[in-house]
């Protein structure tokens, strides 16, 4: 049985600078990929659409701008309302996201409870890892 932490959320698709739309939104977290977070969206398909990238960046997007290229994370106010930005580039597409700060805050938090920063290469099987990249048997 795998362990990991999950979180439900409802992010907010920024359509205009005055709407957005809610997404159900789950993220999640294994200590057997310990470097990254996962985040689904439910896009309305069979199946959810998830973006992969590093915990780290999403650590420092929560307290700084972070981020170049395909995934750009910094954290403002809506209001009195602390908001997380991820912002995500594909070839398929952009798209601009509000999560609630203090959710994603909450469940990082926890993410560092199971694997603590910089703990995270003693969980990586290496030789595993790289005969997997170059398709070979360990």
């Amino acid at each position: 049985m795998e362990i990991f932490v999950e979180q439900e959320c409802e992010m907010r698709l920024v359509v205009t600078p005055d709407s957005s739309v809610g997404v159900a939104t789950r993220l999640w977290y294994s200590p057997h990929d310990p470097c990254a977070v996962h985040i689904d969206f439910d896009a309305g398909a069979d199946t959810p659409v998830t973006w992969v990238f590093a915990r780290e960046l999403l650590a420092r997007g929560t307290v700084r701008p972070s981020g170049h290229g395909d995934v750009r994370i910094w954290p403002t106010h809506e209001g009195q309302r602390r908001v997380l930005c991820l912002a995500l580039s594909s070839p398929s597409g952009q798209a601009l996201l509000h999560a609630p700060l203090s959710v994603v805050d909450r469940w990082l938090q926890r993410t560092y409870e199971m694997v603590p920063d910089g703990k995270e290469w003693q969980l990586l099987d290496l030789d595993d890892e790289l005969c997997e990249l170059l398709g070979e048997t360990a």
